[in-house]
């Protein structure tokens, strides 16, 4: 087999709409231009685009919406032999296409999330060939096909619900409205002879006694031309161990067994090891007058290789007292889940590249995670992001990608779903680190709770593809991982008979917290698995101050209609506001309202974990929305759109670290919850202090106690420790070995916290400094925002609490020439008691 990659050679050009009057003449004349690619990444490399993620831009790109490009090349191939076929591969079309050879079409494509191969060796010509792509807008098919098949509810105006594109591209309540549209995954031309691998599905399990087992279930097309109907041998090696399968002269598949003694297991992150075993695989011609057993001495018609890893996954669905469990199982293990939501890392997907997949995947190792839930309003992720988290024992939740609409079962889009599927499904399975596929995101929710069954009048809306097609395709090609209907699911009953959402059954969605009711309502349910629960805030100062800006070039704020266009959510700054009003107080100024904005987002995720994994094992997971972000936005993310963590990242790398201590409520009073996730036993002595907030100890307690692996102890509180004399003056401080917690019985807003409650030193180091604070009064939450100063700057730690004589010493990395008494000044030294104190001291002075 032959490849002739398709990269280069290509014009776009405007074919129809409306095009602004200085860009009219160059579009329709065309660019030059390299794929993959779209049309907003041609026109960005072009230097004809404004950054459309930069200020008001965005809006100024809705043009782009309504308008058809076409993709042209010279295209000058060998006359294939007698026997060669000659085929055109396109591995992703953003989205509705028609690509034509000569002038005659060869394919019509409507579904961005497939790839396609047209055999095109009758039309090969021994000329220069001309190879057009056209591309009608899909914001304008979409509504075509949603005045054809009648209105469906769906979360957003724009009816992405009708058309096969990433559900995110016509904007979401953290994304832009930017519709792309282009070839955005390569284009090839490949020739072969007598039969090519269409398809390698490794099915991987691993039996009671440790062996490995691999079934390498085959395709294979054959050329259907000379010298095509030949018996075939697959060849399959991994580990050491090695099988052959022969498929006769009209076979089309095949299947080879591999077994490896004593496998290692492959691990979730925290659990163990992550060993990877490359698994090849090769086509060849059999030679007839040679045993079954023996491999083929033809040339390779195809060769495939993935890494896999041995492990089981079981997902624990059964009835029990508090209603119907969630539980992964890996390898056996009850793991609990410390996951986060995943959408697209850049909303332009063509510039996502392995080492910025890289960087996030490192970025969700370092906050102690365990999975990712790959969400269905984005794409199926490329090779890259799942071989990264192979290498990471990431676990990955696969979403089919159907969000938050009711989506028509009609023709075409029910085969498009069910083919889209089909491909990859089998294309996933090599992958230990993906362990659940999920039918789709809200939709069986959506139709219990939002309305939508008055609005369908009996249209349909999907049930089908989450209880029949989906389900389907997995059982067939993927029995070796679990399905779930929907995020959030009721396991085992109807959607009419138990809510989607009901916490008690399966997985569970919190949004009331944010939408309407106080972060401390999270410790209202106990759910059996929480897959989505968030909480905004804005992005880091740098990325605000580089995006985000008014007419004039200055930091726009939030009330400006710039810093609105980069906050998507409905009433999204009332609910910052009203989140933030009983614990920290509202701050007028805004670098103030951005600190606590942040530190609220950070501290209610927080408050939801810890009370999430105090819970284990009745609740088996908690799944943040969202770790990433797509471009510049204030959101629910934990990583900003410019790759900077925000402080809710260093909030969920302590509220999910391997040994957590807390202070929960346990039936109407304060316990002592500990938190072990670690396969060793945790034994001490918890030191418990009651103390006024200047260290003064007004009761003390030493409490042994033992923790199994795995494993959450709850311990009760000595009488003189569980309640205050003077609430506004206490804290509880629990240290167990290097975990500690700072407990308070009132919110910040009424603590009598000392508006300067530290005392800092810098130093320079070989890479930047290190700063070092001590507490004379509690201190909470202290944080270097470090990137008011230097962009590029990072610090290792944030929000740590300081009880009174307690020290930290903080690492900043950076190469900018910046004045290190900086760093011991606001905005950059911050901490809640700085910015609740001014709050509430004008509350008193308003009195």
């Amino acid at each position: 087999m032959t490849h002739l990659d398709l990269q280069d050679g290509w014009t776009l050009t405007a074919t129809a709409g409306d095009l602004p009057a200085h860009l009219a003449d160059r579009l329709r004349s065309g660019l030059r231009v390299r794929v993959p690619g779209t049309s907003h990444t041609h026109l960005l490399d072009a230097g004809l685009l404004e950054d459309p993620y930069v200020d008001d831009h965005e809006l100024r790109l809705a043009w782009m919406k309504r308008v058809d490009w076409a993709y042209e090349r010279e295209l000058v191939l060998d006359p294939p032999a007698h026997d060669e076929r000659v085929d055109l591969v396109l591995e992703g079309v953003d989205t509705v296409g028609t690509v034509l050879l000569d002038g005659e079409v060869v394919l019509r494509t409507r579904n961005m999330h497939r790839s396609y191969r047209v055999d095109v060796r009758d039309r090969v010509r021994p000329t220069t060939q001309r190879l057009r792509v056209e591309l009608a807008s899909a914001l304008t098919y979409a509504e075509a096909e949603a005045q054809r098949l009648g209105p469906r509810p769906l979360a957003y105006p724009q009816p992405f619900n009708t058309i096969r594109k990433m559900a995110c591209s016509f904007g979401w309540d953290w994304g832009p409205d930017l519709q792309t549209a282009g070839l955005w995954r390569p284009v090839r031309v490949e020739r072969w002879r007598v039969a090519r691998l269409a398809g390698v599905r490794p099915l991987v399990t691993v039996e009671p006694d440790g062996t490995g087992v691999v079934e390498v279930h085959v395709d294979v097309e054959r050329s259907g031309l000379p010298g095509g109907e030949v018996p075939l041998v697959v060849h399959a090696t991994v580990a050491g161990a090695e099988a052959v399968a022969r498929v006769d002269p009209t076979g089309t598949s095949a299947v080879v067994r591999l077994e490896v003694a004593h496998a290692p297991l492959w691990w979730p992150v925290g659990h163990g090891a992550q060993p990877l075993h490359a698994l090849a695989v090769e086509l060849r011609a059999a030679d007839v007058a040679a045993p079954a057993a023996v491999r083929g001495t033809g040339p390779v018609l195809g060769a495939w290789t993935r890494r896999i890893g041995f492990r089981t996954v079981e997902l624990d669905t059964s009835p029990d007292d508090q209603g119907t469990a969630f539980t992964l199982r890996v390898n056996g293990r009850p793991v609990f889940v410390k996951g986060a939501n995943w959408i697209p890392d850049d909303h332009l997907l063509t510039r996502l590249t392995r080492a910025r997949l890289a960087r996030r995947l490192d970025q969700a190792v370092g906050a102690h995670l365990n999975l990712l839930r790959v969400w269905g309003g984005g794409i199926y992720e490329s090779e890259d992001f799942y071989e990264l988290c192979d290498e990471r024992g990431l676990l990955v939740w696969q979403d089919f990608l159907l969000a938050c609409a009711a989506y028509p079962e009609e023709q075409p889009l029910r085969d498009e779903i069910e083919a889209e599927a089909r491909e990859h499904v089998a294309r996933l399975t090599p992958h230990p680190s993906l362990v659940l596929w999920n039918g789709g995101n809200e939709n069986l929710w959506g139709h219990e709770d939002w309305g939508w069954k008055d609005e369908l009048d009996g249209r349909t809306w999907g049930r089908a593809y989450a209880l029949e097609v989906l389900p389907a395709v997995v059982a067939e090609l993927d029995p070796t991982r679990p399905y779930a209907a929907n995020s959030p699911t009721s396991p085992g009953f109807a959607p009419e008979d138990v809510h989607p959402n009901d916490p008690d059954h399966g997985t569970h969605h919190q949004w009331e917290v944010w939408n309407r009711v106080d972060y401390s309502a999270y410790r209202d349910e106990v759910p059996r698995f929480c897959s989505e629960f968030g909480f905004q805030g804005p992005p880091t100062w740098a990325t605000l101050r580089r995006a985000v800006r008014a007419e004039d070039g200055e930091l726009a704020s939030k009330e400006h209609p710039t810093f609105l266009l980069h906050q998507k959510a409905d009433d999204g700054n009332g609910k910052l506001d009203r989140g933030m009003a009983p614990h920290l107080g509202v701050p007028a100024d805004f670098v103030d309202w951005h600190w606590a904005a942040q530190l609220n987002q950070a501290r209610a995720i927080r408050f939801a974990v810890e009370h999430y994994r105090s819970w284990w094992p009745t609740t088996a997971g908690a799944v943040v929305w969202q770790l990433n972000d797509c471009w510049p936005v204030t959101s629910w993310a934990a990583v900003d759109g410019d790759e900077r963590p925000k402080p809710l990242w260093y909030a969920m790398r302590a509220a999910f670290a391997e040994r957590l201590v807390t202070v929960q409520p346990r039936d109407g009073r304060d316990a002592l919850v500990v938190v072990n996730d670690t396969p060793t036993l945790w034994k001490g002595v918890a030191r418990l202090e009651r103390q006024r907030l200047d260290g003064t100890v007004l009761s003390a307690a030493d409490l042994p106690l033992t923790v199994g692996a795995w494993s959450v102890g709850t311990f009760g509180l000595p009488e003189a420790l569980r309640s205050p004399e003077a609430p506004a003056g206490e804290a509880l401080v629990v240290t167990l070995d290097h975990a500690r917690t700072v407990h308070t019985w009132v919110e910040d807003v009424e603590l009598d916290l000392h508006p300067q409650p530290l005392s800092a030193a810098v130093a320079p180091t070989q890479d930047g400094f290190q700063v070092d604070v001590v507490a004379h009064s509690l201190a909470k939450d202290v944080t270097l925002l470090v990137d008011h100063l230097d962009p590029d700057a990072r610090v290792d730690d944030a929000l740590v609490t300081l009880p009174a004589g307690a020290r930290a010493r903080f690492r900043v990395r950076t190469s900018a020439p910046i004045d290190p008494q900086d760093l011991l000044r606001v905005p950059v030294l911050r901490t809640a008691n700085d910015v609740v104190v001014p709050v509430v001291r004008r509350a008193v002075a308003a009195r």
